[in-house]
């Protein structure tokens, strides 16, 4: 229960930031405006896409932290993760471009713009799903987020929980960005993006306190060792 807080916590405090970098293809959805029915059921297919695609996130990113707790580096992973995503927000994005990766994002990028941009052509509630299951995909630091809470329960079904409940947490601001879209000023999109690099940097700081194994409760509690023994035990 306390991991499903925590994901849905994370969605809508994060889903903020989603107003800032999410906003123009929430506004720019191809809505039918033959009556608010419609318009409210294309949103909630739009938004249950990128709920789809997180989930399916959460259940691939899970397996790989199973992984890693199989092998007793449980509190070793928790740390791994946070220092990760403290390098990311901290060190300038020129450091990055000067890997040969960042091209190759770039590249899967522009070919999801793509395909966005033919589903944009269409106004059908299967474009509206599928729009939402693309922008699932696109690069975004609040996901980043979701994917290392994934991966830190070392589960794939739970880890594919925990990113379906973290995109729920998303609904309410996304779907007041994508009906009262005009009311949200550009000014306001682009505050919350400026605070977001701060909510990153507590929620990486969260992490590697936990994989410190403090013994506090529900902010470093101690890690439990029963998954390595059990797998061992298996293997006598």
């Amino acid at each position: 229960m306390n991991i499903l807080w925590t994901a849905i916590t994370l969605g809508f405090l994060g889903s903020f930031h989603c107003v800032g970098m999410c906003g123009p293809i929430a506004l720019a959805l191809p809505l039918n405006q033959n009556s608010y029915l419609t318009k409210v059921t294309g949103v909630l297919l739009y938004n249950l896409g990128r709920m789809f695609t997180y989930a399916l996130l959460g259940g691939l990113f899970g397996l790989i932290g199973q992984s890693f707790i199989i092998a007793g580096y449980q509190q070793a992973l928790s740390i791994t993760l946070g220092i990760i995503i403290l390098l990311m927000v901290l060190l300038p994005n020129q450091l990055f471009n000067r890997f040969k990766f960042t091209s190759s994002i770039y590249s899967f990028v522009g070919k999801i713009k793509q395909q966005l941009g033919m589903l944009f052509k269409k106004k059908s509630y299967s474009s509206l799903f599928f729009i939402g299951t693309l922008n699932g995909v696109l690069p975004c630091g609040l996901v980043y987020l979701g994917i290392a809470g994934a991966i830190a329960t070392g589960n794939s079904l739970q880890g594919s929980i925990f990113m379906a409940t973290f995109g729920f947490g998303t609904f309410p601001a996304m779907i007041v960005l994508s009906l009262l879209g005009n009311s949200i000023s550009i000014n306001f999109r682009s505050k919350i993006r400026k605070v977001m690099p701060l909510f990153v940097v507590s929620m990486a700081l969260l992490l590697i306190l936990r994989g410190m194994n403090l013994g506090i409760p529900y902010l470093s509690p101690e890690m439990s060792a029963t998954k390595v023994e059990c797998h061992k035990c298996c293997h006598k």
